[in-house]
């Protein structure tokens, strides 16, 4: 039996860390779409102020609409170092008190590890509100010893406050299991990012990386590898750096094609990045400096291929590689990326490689650029055809299952609420 359609006007708090990139247009989409009664519970105002970024090492401020088309509020953080790098980082004494007087019928949280979100699981004020949790964690690679056993056993002793999962993928779905969830609590809520907003602007993007290519020197029919993001350890761009070069010397003896290496992007290991490679700069190397929102459809037509090569601890999904797609690119992910097992058909839409393994991630672009443009284009429709399945529409579905699901549990927490209010 189908799960029946969320109750139309339900009211949903969404309590999140800040406006970010990915998620702001879905909130736009529930509100437009949905019948949900949607109010998103800032924590921070990083994304739409002029915030530092330590991962990219810069002042960052995005330059797309995030607070456009649904009701949101701003909670005072009251942190001394405020930012998601601490649990202290997420202090808003008024969260509470501020969703109490909304009074919703469910509350949302993304991510479950500050000290607000202590605040709003351990509330007896808002005790008969159901609470949702959306994450990406995995158990990809989870450090032996006592210490991760011991993680997992609180964990689900946390999880025991919600009343549904929101999974972003096969992955993350698996990691709430393994903390004891019941499958029936978790919920399909795919990871997306605007699908829409990136194949639209795939024939200019197309035409402007074509432009941008010829000013840094890359030559035309050269077949571009692509790393767009944070130059930090867990995405180990080092890694590519040494695969590319093993990749190249194998093409070299056997007649392939020479490729070139483009690295987009900025952070921690961009010294080293750059002085590994200084003989081959402007050659076969090729560095470009962090670009906003608005500039990234045309960074992924710049490439042929992305590679997403993380190792070890906080890799969780990867959403470049949704927005790669999205422009018709076959990928390279490490069996660490969360999203390989849900967007990575390998051979079809992109490869998969085992994670930490330099000669295989090399290995594995020697066979990428072996095959001929033709089928190479032809996996990037199939990698296109496949992210559309991972939308704000399929998003939004599987919200309102899951709301659907605990709604019944909500006859009586708007009386409860009224009377904690006053307590």
């Amino acid at each position: 039996m189908a799960d029946a359609p969320v109750r139309p006007g339900a009211r949903l708090a969404i309590v999140i860390s800040h406006p970010i990139q990915y998620f702001s247009p879905w909130f736009r989409h529930i509100a437009a779409t949905s019948g949900i009664d949607l109010k998103v519970f800032y924590l921070w105002d990083s994304g739409v102020a002029l915030r530092y970024d330590r991962q990219f090492g810069q002042a960052i401020r995005w330059d797309i609409p995030l607070l456009e088309g649904y009701e949101y509020v701003f909670v005072p953080n009251r942190s001394h170092d405020p930012g998601t790098h601490h649990f202290g980082g997420l202090d808003n004494p008024q969260l509470v008190s501020a969703l109490i007087d909304w009074k919703p019928d469910a509350i949302l949280l993304f991510g479950y590890l500050f000290h607000s979100h202590f605040r709003v699981m351990f509330s007896r004020r808002l005790t008969g509100v159901p609470l949702l949790l959306r994450g990406d964690s995995h158990d990809l690679f989870r450090p032996p010893g006592w210490r991760s056993n011991l993680a997992r056993r609180a964990r689900s002793l946390l999880f025991k406050r919600f009343a549904s999962f929101l999974a972003v993928g096969k992955a993350n779905a698996e990691y709430f299991r393994h903390c004891g969830v019941p499958r029936e609590h978790i919920h399909f809520v795919p990871h997306c990012v605007d699908n829409q907003r990136f194949q639209d602007a795939a024939p200019q993007a197309a035409l402007d990386a074509a432009a941008w290519r010829a000013e840094l020197g890359i030559a035309a029919n050269a077949y571009v590898i692509l790393f767009a993001g944070k130059f930090e350890p867990k995405k180990r761009p080092l890694d590519l750096l040494a695969a590319f070069g093993i990749a190249q010397e194998e093409l070299r003896r056997i007649g392939g094609p020479a490729p070139a290496l483009l690295f987009v992007g900025a952070g921690a290991l961009e010294r080293e990045l750059r002085a590994a490679s200084a003989k081959r700069i402007g050659k076969t190397f090729f560095f470009v400096p962090f670009q906003n929102q608005s500039r990234m459809p045309t960074v992924y037509a710049m490439g042929d291929l992305l590679v997403l090569p993380s190792f070890g601890v906080g890799e969780t999904w990867g959403l470049a590689v949704n927005e790669a797609m999205n422009l018709a690119k076959p990928v390279i992910v490490s069996t660490h990326v969360g999203c390989a097992s849900d967007l990575v058909l390998h051979g079809q839409t992109g490869w998969v490689f085992k994670a930490g393994d330099i000669d295989a991630l090399a290995a594995t672009i020697v066979q990428a650029l072996l095959l001929g443009r033709e089928h190479r284009a032809q996996m990037g429709l199939a990698a296109r055809e496949q992210v559309g399945r991972y939308s704000y529409t399929a998003a939004t579905a599987g919200l309102s299952t899951a709301l659907s699901a605990v709604m019944p549990k909500t006859a009586e927490h708007v009386a409860d609420l009224n009377e904690n209010s006053h307590a």
